[in-house]
């Protein structure tokens, strides 16, 4: 089974995060910090994912394979990975929670996944992100 998400993702140390959030929220920035952490782009603005044996994997939907849009700069080329196995969802939130004491459970396309939801601004928001993935992230 195949279906198309909305949703930026990046994978992290072989683990896929999908960025969700409201246009204009900051997904692809979030992205961007992320890649200049180490993180590896697999989808901008929009994902295909494949469930296998109860789990998620995440690959670049064919129609933007390879693309980026950074505001300001328009479409950029931008290598990507692909099938890799979903761990978290990352909402985009500016009514997060100031404290999480465990992740909430989200069904997407037939997997049950950690979602954990953070305030858009703020400098260390990368920093928040891997550490959200450290912490509730799927292995």
């Amino acid at each position: 089974m195949s279906l198309s998400h909305q949703a930026t993702c990046v994978a992290i140390e072989g683990r896929a995060v999908l960025i969700e959030g409201a246009p204009g929220s900051g997904k692809t920035s979030l992205a961007l910090a992320l890649i200049d952490r180490g993180a590896a782009l697999v989808g901008d603005d929009g994902v295909r994912l494949d469930l296998r044996k109860g789990r998620l994997y995440a690959s670049p939907p064919p129609y933007t394979a390879g693309l980026i849009e950074v505001r300001n700069l328009g479409l950029l080329p931008w290598p990507t990975v692909s099938d890799v196995p979903v761990a978290l969802i990352l909402r985009l939130d500016p009514d997060a929670p100031r404290f999480v004491e465990a992740a909430e459970q989200v069904g997407l396309g037939g997997a049950v996944l950690p979602l954990v939801r953070l305030w858009p601004n703020g400098i260390v928001l990368a920093l928040k992100a891997e550490l959200a993935l450290e912490r509730f992230g799927l292995t």
